[in-house]
């Protein structure tokens, strides 16, 4: 009942895990909030391609449809745009700080998208690292 508590008083809202996951005593859904609903996320939004959501075809960031692009500049600053527009209109509760593409590991199949974001009602910085790998075009979660 306390942890009940917990998570409808959180100050940044609760939602489903991601990947969904359901505790093994009472069959419920696992909430995340706070920080981490806000890192799940943004985990869907990189990995959700435009048009996958129904109700909502603007949702996402179409990463995948340039995995077999040349990797230069160009694309470095688009994909940044692509990215920095799906955060500013679909995760409200953050402001994007830097946003970088490190593409020292593509030749491997990774890019590493780094964001530096302000948590809106805290006033807090805070920094997460997405491996993004191309071969499967998703993010692995940890």
């Amino acid at each position: 009942m306390a942890n009940e508590e917990k998570l409808n008083d959180s100050f940044l809202g609760t939602g489903w895990s991601f990947p969904p996951q359901f505790s093994d005593i009472s069959g419920d859904v696992i909430q995340v909030s706070d920080l981490e609903d806000i890192r799940q996320s943004l985990v869907i939004l990189l990995s959700t391609s435009l048009g996958e959501r129904i109700m909502q075809p603007a949702y996402g960031c179409n990463l995948r449809d340039y995995m077999f692009e040349s990797m230069n500049t160009t694309l470095i600053t688009y994909l940044k745009s692509l990215i920095y527009d799906a955060i500013l209109f679909y995760e409200a509760r953050i402001t994007v700080n830097k946003l970088e593409i490190d593409t020292s590991s593509y030749l491997e199949g990774i890019l590493n998208i780094s964001i530096d974001f302000t948590v809106k009602s805290y006033n807090s910085r805070y920094s997460i690292v997405f491996p993004y790998y191309i071969n499967e075009s998703s993010i692995k979660t940890a």
